[in-house]
Order: structure tokens, then C-alpha cells, then sequence
């Protein structure tokens, strides 16, 4: 039988990650290519007790229909805690738990955004939110992003000279997949942008709370007076990406419309999940536990760049990160950056190419993105090893 598909879906092509896991699943390739935490960031025993205690106290609530609006106590501390940390959040607000963060992209862009309307991105950016606003054949103009975020001159100009933009979606904290952090001075700029042509923002901040050096910055969303910043948060970088819950804190009319979507695509994120974060974030020492990853990954960054300093540089350049799980490399001009990607695959270490982050993935970059959260130190050093060797026998 042929198969006809939806037009927003012909199109879509395979996660280039995803793909490249294929090649990570041989235990002798060393991957650098994972966006997952450390084996030793996940809490297991608090988990642990948490789970056995919910199932003796409340089993059926752990394994009954919810509302889709999310578990009432982890959406309501999440309102005040977000508010007193963090300055996120006004009265015109309303939470919304969702299934990771991925999903509020998907309904993002399913609410707010037509085919062919405009979302302005960082170039690089996220594959799956470029994905999944792909699917709804929205059209992507990528700004530049520069060793302290998007360019604002490229964002203006792409605001002036595209109608029908729906919003601008950036990663201000440690993007992924460059891991570079947007200036003050830039975040309140791009505010100031969207205001004056009228655009909703996106912010994903996924690892906002793994700083591990240098100044803490104000989330955009603290700037947002007239409600036009929807705030994507997540659990899944510091407690579980496995339990997949994240939330969203948005203006209440957007929320509403978000939850229509939700209903009609899982009616509601796994209850279970919800409790275990609520759980965690109220009787446990969070506080404690986010400052115990910062020291893993403190650690671990460390070593990731005495590495490249040590074995790649000067031929491959990258900036300096204070927080996040990702390093962009940039390779000298002229060398051809997926044959050298293809190369060191063939010599065991994978690595993801830097087209795969760009809104048009036929365009050419000499950048590459690695991760050191995974891998252990004697797997990072033997990887970061053999791409200093292949790019000096360029």
C-alpha cells in the first residue's frame, strides 16, 4: 500500500541526535554526543522512599486519572517558589504541568502559531524545539548567536523585515546547544524588542539552576509587564529526565488554550511523576541537592575544557561556559566540519554536527556540539584524545 502523509509531517526529518545514539549504543564509542545528566546527579534513594511511601499512603491517587492542569500541590508550590526565588510570575500568570519541556514547545506553537507564520530562534538552537515547531510548518529565521547570546541588531532586523512573527524563542542559560549565557544587557534588550513589534517570547530554561560559576542573571520573564513572556521550566536536568515533568508559567488566556491541547494530546502528565517532584521539592533539602550537582558538574566542565585546552586547541576553539551540560567546538575554517564529524565516528567517538541545530540544516557550520555530563572522566579523556589527534592531522 502507498502511504500518504499529512503535509506538516512529510517533510520532518529524523533527530539527528536520536540518529547518532544508533552509533553511541557501541559500548566501545565513546559518546559525547548525549544531552543526559550524570549517572550521579539522580537522587535514586530519595525517589526511592518517596515512591514506597506514596504507594502505602495514596496508592490510588498514584495510579488514578488527574487533571490536566497538573497536580494541584506541585502547581500551586511552584507559583510561590518560583514567584519568592526567582521574581517569576505575576497574578495574570497561571502554572501548567506538562510532559517535559519538549511539549511545551509542541503547544506553543499548536496555540499561537499558523502555517507559515514566523518563530524567530537562536541559530544554533534546540533540534527539538526547531522539530517540533517544524511540524506545524511555522517558518524559522535563525539570528546568530554570539559568546554572550543572540544578536540583537540580526533579531531586529529579522523582526522589521518578516511579518506574522508569533515569538521568539531563546535558551538566555547555557543554550543548547552552544552554552553560551545571554548578557543582562541583551535579555533586557530583546524584552524591549518584542514590546515594540508587538511579539510574544518564549523562554526555555532548562538549566537555569545548574550555574556553577560566575553571576546569577534575572530570567526575561522578570521583565514581563504586559504579558507577552511564556516561561518553560523543567525537572528533568535536576531531578529525572525520566519522570518527564516540567511546567510551564505563562498569561492565564495562553495557559487555557494550552490545556485544551494538552486534553487532546495526553489529557494529563503522569501523576505519579508529579507527586514524586512535589514530594521532593517540599520534604527534601532541594536547595542541597541542586548545589551537589553544581559541584558534579563544576567538576566535570573543568576537566572537559583542560582537555580541549590540553589535546585540540589551538586548531578547535570553543567559549568558556558557567553552567550547563554542553561545549560548542568550532573548527578552523576551511576544514569540512561533517566529514570530520563522519571521521571521528569511525575512530569511536561521536560527537553531534552543528547543522543539526540550525533552522536550515542545508546551511554550512564549522561548529560541533559535545557533552561531558555522560561519559566518565577516563571516557572523556580518550575522546577529547582522538578529536585533538584527527584535527592535527588536518
Amino acid at each position: 500500500m502507498e502511504y500518504i502523509f499529512s503535509d506538516r509531517t512529510n517533510n520532518l526529518k529524523p533527530s539527528a541526535i536520536r540518529e547518532i545514539f544508533k552509533y553511541a549504543a557501541d559500548p566501545t564509542v565513546v559518546s559525547l554526543s548525549a544531552g543526559n545528566p550524570s549517572p550521579d546527579a539522580f537522587p535514586v534513594k530519595e525517589l526511592e522512599e518517596i515512591s514506597a511511601r506514596l504507594f502505602r499512603e495514596n496508592p490510588i491517587g498514584l495510579l488514578q486519572y488527574s487533571v490536566t492542569e497538573g497536580y494541584a500541590p506541585l502547581r500551586e508550590h511552584l507559583k510561590k517558589y518560583m514567584k519568592e526565588k526567582y521574581d517569576i510570575g505575576t497574578g495574570d500568570d497561571d502554572v501548567l504541568i506538562t510532559t517535559g519541556a519538549q511539549q511545551i514547545m509542541d503547544f506553543a506553537a499548536k496555540s499561537l502559531v499558523n502555517e507559515h507564520d514566523v518563530i524567530i530562534t537562536e541559530a544554533p538552537s534546540f533540534i527539538g524545539s526547531l522539530n517540533s515547531f517544524r511540524a506545524y510548518n511555522a517558518k524559522l529565521v535563525g539570528v546568530p548567536v554570539e559568546s554572550d547570546g543572540m544578536n540583537m541588531e540580526g533579531l531586529e532586523k529579522a523582526l522589521a523585515e518578516n511579518e506574522n512573527v508569533r515569538f521568539i524563542y531563546t535558551i538566555p542559560n547555557f543554550q543548547n546547544p552552544s552554552g553560551v549565557t545571554m548578557s543582562l544587557e541583551k535579555r533586557k534588550k530583546l524584552y524591549e524588542l518584542a514590546c515594540r513589534y508587538n511579539v510574544l517570547v518564549l523562554e526555555d530554561n532548562p538549566y537555569g539552576d545548574l550555574r556553577y560559576s560566575g553571576e546569577f542573571l534575572p530570567a526575561i520573564k522578570t521583565f514581563d509587564t504586559d504579558g507577552r513572556v511564556i516561561y518553560a521550566g523543567s525537572f528533568s536536568k535536576v531531578i529525572s529526565p525520566g519522570i518527564r515533568v516540567a511546567y510551564t508559567i505563562a498569561p492565564k488566556p495562553i495557559v487555557q488554550k494550552m490545556t485544551v491541547c494538552k486534553q487532546g494530546s495526553d489529557v494529563h502528565t503522569n501523576i505519579w511523576s508529579q507527586m514524586l517532584c512535589y514530594e521532593f521539592l517540599t520534604k527534601y533539602d532541594f536547595e542541597a541537592h541542586l548545589e551537589r550537582l553544581r559541584t558534579i558538574y563544576r567538576a566535570k566542565a573543568k576537566f572537559c575544557m583542560d582537555l580541549l585546552d590540553k589535546y585540540c586547541a589551538p586548531e578547535i576553539e570553543y567559549d568558556k561556559i558557567d553552567g550547563g551540560l554542553f561545549i560548542w567546538c568550532k573548527l578552523p575554517e576551511g576544514v569540512d566540519m561533517p566529514e570530520y564529524v563522519k571521521k571521528a565516528i569511525e575512530r569511536k567517538v561521536c560527537v553531534v554536527p552543528g547543522n543539526a541545530f540550525l533552522t536550515d540544516e542545508s546551511e554550512t557550520t564549522n561548529g560541533f556540539r559535545i557533552n561531558f555530563s555522560t561519559p566518565t572522566d577516563e571516557q572523556l579523556e580518550k575522546g577529547i584524545k582522538a578529536l585533538g589527534k584527527l584535527i592535527k592531522e588536518y
